[in-house]
């Protein structure tokens, strides 16, 4: 009877441990938390990606408990960036550093030998091979492409503020590789599908945040000939607006719906879907799904970036035989069946 009673405590203790040991791994898997450090490369005010890379952040820490976001903006002065980052990440406190710009690849290489731990997923920027970093670049040359062949339909069409120069504007607010090889040649190539004499004049701010120097632009550009836009500029674009109400002149716009910004005048707006991609990120990066030293390259086709047809404004700012045309392009688009090569960056 003593063996028997032994026995049976003996199986007792062993069920009580086997429970308490799978209590504690459930705990410990529960409990799992993610700290985020959201690298902004300028500031939010002005920047759609910017502003919907923290806000995909933020609403994502919001959805799942043990996760921690803080949100850091950094400025223009990109002589500061990596000095700033290597501070922050000198804390210790962050698991992930989050970012969007094409520059920041080279400075997490040079912030990560110091700190091997670290890791860095970056969006709007490509480099593979880098076990510490994973970047995701959107497709710019296809959006500037479609883009461009809605520029190309206006600038050869009878609407109002068109003329005969065949002639389209991009302003800048600073020269970098993926504008200057993907971006740029991407618009100029859209609108040769619609006539191969188009032209492009192509314009550099210096600066994010000069508004007056954007319309001095717009306005010496529109004299010599040009009749629609396209701007990657920042706040600067809010310069571009006012001289296409004053002076009459159409927009195409890079990334965000701004049809508001200058109604009858922007004729068409491009999507980049960051809130989205950022929360995928998260969602992979938390569940530890993350591999690293790979790139990607997301577009229309992986539902990354879009034309917005659906605001009423882009029925209303253009006649039917060029929506028509261009919405069966876009169809293409999405469906893969526009060729093209995509440059080397």
């Amino acid at each position: 009877m003593k063996k028997i009673i032994c026995t049976a405590l003996l199986m007792a203790v062993i069920l009580f441990l086997a429970v308490a040991a799978g209590s504690v791994e459930k705990e410990t898997t529960d409990t799992h938390s993610l700290s985020i450090l959201v690298y902004i490369t300028g500031v939010t005010a002005g920047s759609p990606p910017y502003t919907a890379l923290a806000e995909g952040a933020t609403e994502f820490a919001s959805e799942n408990q043990n996760v921690t976001v803080k949100i850091y903006e950094a400025g223009f002065n990109q002589a500061q960036w990596e000095e700033q980052l290597t501070s922050l990440v000198a804390t210790g406190e962050y698991d992930l550093v989050l970012g969007s710009n094409p520059s920041l690849p080279e400075i997490c290489v040079s912030i990560g030998k110091k700190f091997p731990n670290q890791k860095f997923v970056i969006t709007d920027a490509f480099m593979e091979g880098n076990p510490q970093i994973r970047t995701y670049l959107y497709n710019q040359y296809e959006q500037s492409l479609f883009l461009g062949y809605l520029a190309g339909l206006v600038t050869t069409s009878n609407m109002s503020h068109a003329n005969k120069d065949l002639k389209i504007g991009f302003i800048a607010a600073q020269e970098y590789p993926l504008l200057n090889k993907h971006m740029v040649p991407g618009f100029l190539d859209g609108a040769r599908m619609v006539n191969p004499n188009i032209e492009v004049d192509f314009r550099v701010i210096g600066n994010w945040f000069d508004a007056n120097k954007a319309a001095d632009l717009a306005t010496s550009m529109k004299n010599a000939g040009v009749d629609v836009f396209a701007a990657i500029a920042g706040g600067a674009s809010q310069g571009l607006f006012k001289v296409a109400k004053e002076q009459g002149a159409y927009i195409v716009f890079h990334n965000t719906n701004e049809y508001k910004s200058a109604p009858g005048y922007v004729v068409g707006s491009g999507s980049m879907e960051q809130k989205k991609l950022t929360k995928e990120i998260l969602k992979d990066a938390l569940g530890g799904n993350i591999e690293y030293g790979i790139a990607s390259i997301v577009g229309a086709q992986e539902g990354y970036l879009r034309f917005i047809a659906d605001d009423p404004a882009y029925t209303n700012n253009l006649p039917d035989s060029i929506r028509v045309k261009f919405d069966a392009f876009m169809e293409d688009i999405y469906k893969g069946k526009i060729a093209y090569t995509l440059p080397a960056l």
